[in-house]
């Protein structure tokens, strides 16, 4: 969730904390979408002028972002999302929503811990100003704010993140604090300790007895403390002819906003060992693991928010580079964390990666020109990318993809401390570069487009498809080439949420698939094998939080680990999911899927999978095979005969014999296979052959 917090800018500029929710300094309250039936009228205005937003004729700073404003008009050659599918009429509710799936079982949902939730739905309760007041935006300032979208920012404060995985433990980031699980039996998943800790967004990864969280919001505290800092008086007003600046929050010396460090050694007392401070907080972070380097781990931060002020950090400046050539803009910032002493962690390198090689200026990137929320205006003018929201590292490779604001970056990470860009790509169908994933074999990359900040309904059947979606590039002697989009399928409601947002690779040998969470949109699993013709092939869903108006919520991440998805959901808690057999996916695969075990999972981190030599994995080869027609119909019964009589036989010494006898014939028929998938296949199951276990 990259933009939402801007949604307040307007009405909260003139008090620094609004910001301060404001993550960005591009304008993303231009692209809010709004429910159509907001909880609140306004008075009745002048007219608009037909598919302008109600508001149309009110300032930037009066403007209401929840109010009505239509998708945009399908640009040539685009289409919306498919308002007959199940998924867009379901039922609203908070528990008790209708639910659609295919191919997906919904095994539980652990409902957030009572600490971690606003405690009411009513912009009126006392409790919306309480926590709006803890968040440092001043009284004055609120009145001036639709009472839903006080009702929104107050949710915020306690909205889910991301989440990271050890052994049998998950852990859930939030906006104001984590909350770690037993997940031992995924369907009996229990809190086994919650931390509060404010300051969001809260993402968290872990290695060994570390687990890190970032901080951005400047409600942030050393101590954790839940009461925030004093409200901001706001600005006096501009200079006839001037612009509105935007004023950072006074500093204050106890306030925090960089990454904590918790030592996790007693898993149910987290003990805050550092806080690594800097100067635009942490929206994302990445953990790296040089595998050349034993004794340090490294943290990559990716700061979207504000610069804070000079008195605040030192060394912090928030100028362009013309002005100063060390500002804390068009940079990221690396964290070297030794393992046996965390306590000393600290920025060693920030590294410029949007520099112009040629010319050396620190604003080499720019989105090249994107589309807007005017329709007769569909390309608004380049902006400087000076900001990554999330970086994938791919240590395999020594790669790492940045999706980057205005661009999707390349580098080089064989070096972890000085990261080198080499490749970088725009497109006009992107608002905002969110996140990126690699194939296994690191062929292909897939980038995700959080058009409208997470909070904007973008999935409305006239939503463009190209807009919000997924971007999935061919990767090739490190130089990115466009294929293809993909977009949620399924239309959804002006009341809920949905664009493309974090996700990760389902381990089933011979695909590239990828689960991944789309808010309110639900989950989708993709089938990306083929870059240029992208399919779902599963989905879970449910009905709006509210039918009458926006109510952030919805799955912010979906991932797979040790064979579940497991989904944090903003508003409701925890789901956990597990894969079911379709015609676009077979028991042998998902099987094969659940073979791949591995120690932890940091997304972000991501590492290359390895599948066993086992019969199971032969089994997911053969059927996918038989989908492709790869291999005539003969052979395949011939090949399930011989796997089958292998394993009925306990892997007796002929039968294994069989099966090797096999492999020579799969070899020749991999080097003439209709398409790479096919050979790689064919590769896979002749190797299991040759050398098979149960």
């Amino acid at each position: 969730m990259n933009r939402i917090h801007c949604v307040a800018l307007r009405f909260a500029a003139m008090a620094a904390a609004a910001i301060l929710l404001c993550c960005h300094v591009s304008g993303v309250q231009a692209q809010m979408a709004a429910p159509t039936t907001p909880a609140t009228q306004a008075p009745a205005q002048e007219a608009a002028p037909a598919g302008a937003p109600a508001d149309a004729g009110k300032s930037d700073e009066d403007r209401n972002p929840f109010a009505p404003a239509p998708a945009p008009p399908l640009p040539a050659g685009m289409t919306g999302s498919n308002a007959s599918d199940p998924r867009f009429s379901l039922t609203p509710g908070l528990y008790d929503a209708g639910e659609s799936s295919m191919g997906m079982k919904h095994l539980l949902l652990v409902k957030k811990p009572e600490a971690f939730q606003l405690g009411t739905d009513q912009p009126d309760d006392p409790k919306v100003q309480k926590t709006i007041g803890q968040l440092g935006i001043g009284g004055g300032m609120v009145a001036k704010m639709p009472k839903e979208l006080q009702l929104v920012i107050a949710q915020l404060a306690f909205s889910n993140s991301d989440l990271a995985f050890q052994g049998n433990h998950l852990f859930q980031g939030n906006f104001y604090g984590i909350n770690i699980y037993d997940i031992s039996d995924p369907s009996k998943a229990a809190i086994v300790t919650s931390m509060v800790c404010p300051g969001g967004q809260g993402d968290v990864s872990v290695y060994k007895n570390l687990l890190f969280m970032s901080v951005e919001m400047p409600n942030g505290r050393l101590d954790c403390g839940t009461q925030g800092f004093p409200a901001e008086p706001p600005p006096p007003p501009p200079a006839p002819g001037e612009e509105r600046k935007r004023r950072v929050p006074a500093a204050q010396k106890d306030r925090f906003r960089g990454v904590r460090i918790f030592d996790i050694s007693d898993i149910k007392n987290p003990k805050q060992v550092a806080a690594v401070q800097t100067c635009r907080g942490s929206h994302t972070h990445t953990l790296v693991v040089d595998p050349n380097d034993k004794e340090n781990v490294f943290i990559y931060v990716s700061g979207t928010s504000f610069v804070r002020q000079t008195e605040e950090l030192a060394g912090c400046s928030g100028e362009k580079p013309d002005k100063d050539p060390n500002t804390a803009l068009f940079r990221i910032d690396v964290i070297k964390v030794p393992v046996a002493a965390p306590q000393d962690a600290k920025i060693v390198s920030s590294p410029r990666v949007f520099i112009d090689p040629r010319t050396g200026a620190l604003n080499g990137l720019n989105n090249g020109g994107s589309h807007g929320k005017d329709a007769t205006k569909p390309v608004e003018k380049a902006e400087d990318t000076d900001q990554c929201h999330d970086i994938t590292v791919y240590t395999a490779i020594g790669l790492a993809a940045g999706a980057c604001s205005g661009n999707g970056i390349l580098l080089d990470i064989k070096d972890p401390v000085h990261p080198k860009r080499v490749d970088a790509v725009n497109d006009p169908n992107y608002s905002y570069w969110h996140s990126a994933s690699f194939s296994n074999d690191g062929s292909k990359v897939v980038f995700t487009d959080e058009w409208g900040g997470g909070l904007g309904a973008r999935c409305r059947p006239n939503d463009p498809n190209h807009w919000g979606a997924d971007a999935i590039f061919h990767l090739h002697d490190d130089k990115l080439t466009f294929a293809s989009y993909y977009k949620l399928p399924a239309a959804q409601s002006d009341t809920e949420n949905c664009v493309a947002h974090n996700g990760s690779l389902v381990p089933v040998p011979g695909r590239d698939i990828e689960v991944q969470a789309w808010y309110q949109g639900g989950i989708s699993v993709m089938d990306f094998t083929d870059a240029t013709h992208p399919y779902e092939i599963a989905y879970f869903d449910r009905g709006p939080i509210d039918s009458k108006m926006l109510v952030l919520g919805g799955d912010w991440s979906g991932y797979w680990y040790n064979g579940y998805i497991y989904g944090s959901e903003i508003a409701r808690g925890l789901d956990v999911f597990e894969l079911t057999p379709t015609k676009f996916l077979t028991q042998n695969e998902i099987d094969a899927a659940k073979a791949v075990q591995v120690p932890d999972l940091n997304v972000q981190d991501q590492q290359k999978l390895e599948w066993p030599a086992k019969l199971v994995v032969a089994k997911a080869y053969v059927d996918q095979l038989e989908r492709s027609q790869a291999l005539p119909a003969d052979r395949i019964v011939a090949l399930r005969t011989a796997i089958d009589s292998a394993e009925a036989s306990h892997m007796s010494k002929s039968k294994v014999a069989k099966l090797k006898g096999m492999s020579p014939s799969l070899e020749k028929d991999a080097a003439n296979a209709k398409n790479p998938a096919d050979a790689t296949r064919l590769h896979g199951l002749a190797d299991i052959l040759k050398h098979p276990s149960a």
